[in-house]
């Protein structure tokens, strides 16, 4: 599926893949309609009716994604919005073993996000996550989403790494999509980002894993076995 002794560097999504992406889904779907209903005389329904068009005509931007931008465009604070849902934040299951796994296969774990940096953190103060890391990138600091070639062009300048030897991580089949149009070695698809929902469908040439316990085994078992040998 992924072999890892072709890699020295590891990229991961956070939202969906580190942690559950229950948390953005209930926000935009569910919380901010009724937060934004309330605030301008609209129920539920008609607010969602009214906001979910206008996100998904910015979706794979960085308007999409950016917090100031739907601030902004709603007239409300949408980072303390998020907060007040912020008990929702969780990681998915097996992300902690999976990290200290990848650093005693001498891997370096990245995080490269879409998330703006006001909602980044309350993840991380809820988390803890950028302890586990060696370094989050977030696409808005690179002025480009992971959709976009030109995030990837910007991430050589931004970061040291060789692509060839890189694995990228996601639950966005675009995203992956695009890493391998930009010469990342290898990708791995998780197929279940939201705890709460179906999982998603599968890439015909991306393999893909619901949780990380299906690569533990792989990621553990020939580093050990390797390590007992040298130690002979």
């Amino acid at each position: 599926m992924i072999d890892w002794s072709k890699a020295d560097q590891v990229f991961l999504d956070m939202d969906g893949t580190l942690l559950d992406l229950h948390f953005d889904n209930h926000f935009w779907l569910e919380h901010l309609p009724r937060r934004f209903g309330e605030a301008n005389g609209l129920s539920p329904q008609q607010a969602r009716d009214q906001i979910l068009p206008m996100i998904m005509a910015e979706r794979g931007s960085l308007n999409w994604y950016c917090t100031d931008y739907w601030s902004e465009r709603l007239s409300l604070d949408i980072t303390a919005l998020k907060a007040e849902v912020g008990d929702r934040i969780a990681y998915r299951p097996r992300v902690k073993e999976f990290l200290q796994a990848l650093r005693g296969r001498g891997l370096t774990p990245i995080i490269l996000t879409n998330c703006h940096p006001d909602p980044l953190r309350l993840k991380l103060d809820r988390t803890g996550l950028d302890q586990l890391v060696d370094r989050i990138i977030s696409s808005h600091d690179l002025g480009a989403a992971k959709e976009e070639q030109a995030f990837w062009d910007r991430l050589l300048d931004h970061h040291t790494h060789r692509r060839e030897r890189a694995i990228m991580v996601d639950d966005s089949l675009p995203v992956l999509e695009s890493a391998r149009l930009a010469g990342i070695g290898q990708c791995l698809a998780i197929l279940a980002p939201d705890s709460k929902k179906p999982d998603l469908e599968t890439h015909p040439e991306i393999p893909a894993v619901r949780h990380f316990d299906e690569v533990l085994p792989d990621l553990i078992g020939p580093h050990t076995a390797k390590a007992g040998r040298g130690s002979l």
